[in-house]
């Protein structure tokens, strides 16, 4: 089946901390995207970003961007977001509500202080209320998920410091990352402990950061010089705390994955590449399960073999560094995921990590938090004659 929709520019923001706003980081993603597709803003007819503004979501965005789009979308579903947003945009595109759609996100949060794994006190009315009165914090829940992990199938710390290891190989070939130096499995093991079973280097980075995607009608792909790459399957899905009868084993990629899949009309041998969304080493490990990459309870055997290794492990991840090492803008990781898959479909990665013959890429977010209520959203990509 033909692709309804294909993804023609992309941009990442370079800088990890930055005196630019958050408005100027979009602006200036949004320009170089588009003058990688080979378009201009004359072009747009749909927007899509997280919306930080309660009340009236992306329309202070819009205005600075200064666009007049028949189509807007503001969803907010943390890490998945912007995963989301490609699918969104291509059932615009599909409806003909739109042919030019920009996706766009900037964020400012290492330049102002956001600390690791912490939150704010929210006072009202709040869906996590009955669990932040406890003093729960994002790194603390995602550790609870790690240690039930652990004592279900046996996980070890040292296969979950496998997936920053290879994180960390691929960081060092890529000069706008955080952290550059790869990293062993016993420097993994000997870093702090954050929140018990995870150490600071289980934990993602926070950085400055962003970027911007144009996804086009194939029409206008036609008309493009530039290499474009097909949207084959989306998959979204929540899972939620189930009035805490919550099962932390496992997460909504179960429910996203399979109808991803399933619209691609291809299975897990025919990923050559994957972006997968890691704010903990934990994440990773849970996704690969749940996207059928391998058994569950097998995720830890998997990754310690060198599976994610690029070029040539059995699923090579992240080859930018990811969250673990080269930037993740308040958990809105989900942006620079698709942005990576995009150069590995158009041969463009660093060479040291450059998958050969990368026909079909999977990209993965996950947004909120596993340890209570989630989305996930899949995205599968291919070449655009794949």
């Amino acid at each position: 089946m033909k692709p309804q929709a294909l993804i023609a520019g992309v941009h990442e923001f370079p800088e990890r901390k930055t005196t630019k706003s958050m408005l100027e980081i979009q602006a200036l993603s949004a320009r170089a995207a588009l003058e990688d597709a080979g378009l201009t803003k004359n072009d747009v007819d749909g927007y899509f970003t997280v919306a930080p503004n309660p009340g009236i979501g992306p329309l202070p965005i819009v205005d600075y961007l200064n666009l007049n789009p028949k189509y807007i979308d503001g969803t907010t579903i943390g890490g998945s977001s912007f995963v989301a947003h490609v699918n969104h945009a291509a059932a615009a595109i599909a409806e003909g509500r739109c042919r030019v759609a920009l996706i766009t996100y900037g964020s400012t949060s290492r330049s102002s202080g956001v600390a690791v794994g912490t939150r704010e006190r929210i006072s009202g009315d709040y869906l996590d209320q009955f669990e932040a009165l406890f003093g729960t914090s994002t790194v603390g829940l995602y550790a609870m998920v790690a240690r039930r992990h652990m004592h279900e199938y046996g996980t070890t710390s040292a296969q979950l410091a496998a997936i920053k290891v290879a994180a960390s190989q691929h960081a060092q070939h890529n000069p706008n990352a955080m952290l550059r130096n790869p990293v062993t499995v016993e420097e993994v093991l000997d870093s702090p402990m954050i929140s018990d079973p995870l150490h600071r280097l289980d934990c993602c980075v926070i950085s400055d950061g962003g970027g911007a995607l144009v996804v086009v009608a194939p029409e206008v792909a036609a008309g493009l010089s530039r290499p474009t790459v097909s949207v084959l399957g989306h998959g979204e899905a929540p899972k939620l705390a189930d009035n805490g009868r919550i099962d932390l084993t496992y997460t909504g990629a179960v429910w996203s994955g399979p109808r991803a899949f399933e619209e691609a009309g291809v299975t897990q041998a025919d990923i050559d590449y994957a972006s997968i969304y890691d704010s903990f080493t934990i994440t990773v490990l849970e996704t690969i399960e749940d996207l059928g990459f391998c058994e569950k309870g097998k995720g830890g055997a998997f990754v310690a073999d060198g599976a994610l290794l690029a070029p040539d492990g059995a699923l090579p991840f992240n080859t930018d560094g990811g969250g673990l090492c080269n930037n993740h803008p308040t958990n809105r990781g989900g942006m620079t995921k698709v942005i990576e898959a995009v150069r590995q479909l158009r041969g463009e990665a660093h060479t040291a990590v450059q998958v050969p013959d990368c026909d079909i890429a999977l990209v993965h977010g996950t947004g909120g938090s596993i340890g209570t209520r989630m989305g996930s959203a899949t995205l599968i990509l291919g070449q655009e004659d794949a």
